[in-house]
């Protein structure tokens, strides 16, 4: 086995999001981030493994492998070389730690596609599309192109900083009022299961001229305009179920980055969710828009958010939960989520926002693919990214019927906004 030099007793902590998602990792669970580029000349393989481990020493917080402590998780200094893979049927299936060479992230390709599946706990969407973005300048560059750093390129030459290595969480957690967490159950569409680690990807490819023209139009953005799209499907779908009628919610992540001069490239996101009750009354589309975006904007603050950040240093900080062995903590997080998992939440809209590049990259780059991790309960988990004038929305489905998908995007093409499909399901 081929093997580079590292420094083997180089380690880091967990970040605090990140101190749940190994407990939580199991057979129906996988807390993978897929982001991909779609490139506008056919991948070589042998060059993007070049390029993975050149990109490596600039990332030491992904150059690692997870262990078990006493108490807790920690990342330590793999020494080993991650393996370039031909793409798979089944993105966002489950990572086991003793796998891949014991890398926590995936690198796969497919015609002129690179993916990259990372493992929640290392990084969130920005992070990862950092990650991506540079491995894809530096496969270029040694493909013979000149392409600078700068934006989402970070320089190979510079050594990694000190700001991009913190747990953000925990340096801004200075609020003294703990944030509350929603605990009624919401509806879920469901259906016939896909078989074990299969799950139907949909993407939809839109123009970001027009998309933002319309969001302008009722005064909203973009996130607010199609995370109420989500919500008015969900509603209809389960009006037309004819059953006792449940909240809606939609879990909406932030890049809290927006908020605080952070340059982590750990995670730093958060979830909000908006509810809505259809017992109280059918909602238009205008009227979903509306709570929608008052909501996210009457919370989306630095106060809020760090109360939200630190309700969940609380546990962390517990000094019972900090003596508790790492295997009842294992056990007491899988129960846990096992009993509560997505029941709170109908489904989720992620929009890392738009990924910037050089100039000098934009003619080899067609568009961006963003795809959360197939849900546990939940019909369709949506992921968001915008290049250039091209936004492309994709659905993560656990189940073989994708009314949810097929009706989003139906309503998108009816409001006049042109959508190209790519599934590996006819909807």
């Amino acid at each position: 086995m081929q093997t580079r030099k590292t420094n083997n007793k180089t380690w880091f902590k967990l970040d605090n999001a990140a101190k749940i998602f190994p407990g939580q990792n199991s057979k129906t669970w996988s807390n993978m981030i897929r982001i991909s580029v779609n490139l506008k000349e056919e991948v070589e393989p042998e060059t993007l493994h070049r390029a993975v481990l050149s990109c490596l020493p600039r990332f030491p917080t992904l150059d690692v492998r997870i262990r078990k402590g006493f108490f807790w998780y920690y990342f330590e200094k793999n020494d080993k070389n991650p393996p370039i893979k031909p793409d798979v049927n089944n993105p966002c299936v489950r990572i086991r730690f003793n796998e891949n060479n014991r890398f926590l992230f995936r690198v796969f390709y497919y015609q002129n596609r690179i993916s990259l599946e990372l493992f929640h706990a290392l990084t969130d969407g920005y992070g990862s599309a950092v990650f991506l973005s540079t491995l894809t300048a530096e496969y270029l560059r040694l493909k013979g192109y000149e392409i600078p750093s700068g934006k989402m390129v970070l320089d190979l030459n510079e050594p990694p900083r000190p700001e991009e290595l913190e747990d953000s969480f925990a340096k801004y957690a200075t609020s003294k009022v703990k944030a509350k967490r929603p605990a009624l159950p919401t509806y879920h569409r469901t259906g016939t299961k896909m078989p074990k680690h299969l799950s139907i990807m949909t993407s939809g490819y839109m123009p970001v001229d027009i998309l933002k023209s319309k969001a302008k139009e009722h005064g909203v953005t973009i996130t607010e305009y199609l995370a109420s799209v989500l919500m008015l499907v969900h509603m209809h779908l389960q009006k037309d179920e004819n059953i006792r009628q449940k909240e809606v919610s939609i879990q909406i992540p932030v890049n809290c980055r927006n908020q605080f001069p952070s340059e982590t490239l750990r995670n730093f996101s958060v979830c909000y969710s908006v509810r809505l009750d259809p017992n109280l009354g059918e909602y238009t589309f205008e009227e979903i828009l509306r709570q929608v975006s008052l909501y996210l904007r009457y919370t989306n603050n630095k106060k809020h958010l760090q109360s939200m950040f630190a309700a969940n240093l609380g546990l962390e900080k517990n000094p019972v939960m900090r003596l508790i062995p790492l295997v009842i903590k294992d056990l007491g997080i899988g129960i846990s989520f096992a009993l509560t998992a997505e029941h709170t939440t109908t489904s989720l809209f992620t929009n890392l926002g738009i990924v910037s590049l050089p100039e000098e990259m934009k003619p080899f780059v067609d568009s961006f693919i963003l795809m959360p991790s197939p849900g546990k309960v939940n019909g369709g988990r949506v992921g968001a990214v915008s290049y250039g004038n091209t936004m492309t929305v994709t659905f993560a489905n656990l189940y073989t019927n994708t009314d949810i998908e097929r009706e989003f995007f139906r309503f998108l093409i009816r409001q006049g906004i042109p959508v190209r499909i790519e599934s590996n399901k006819d909807v």
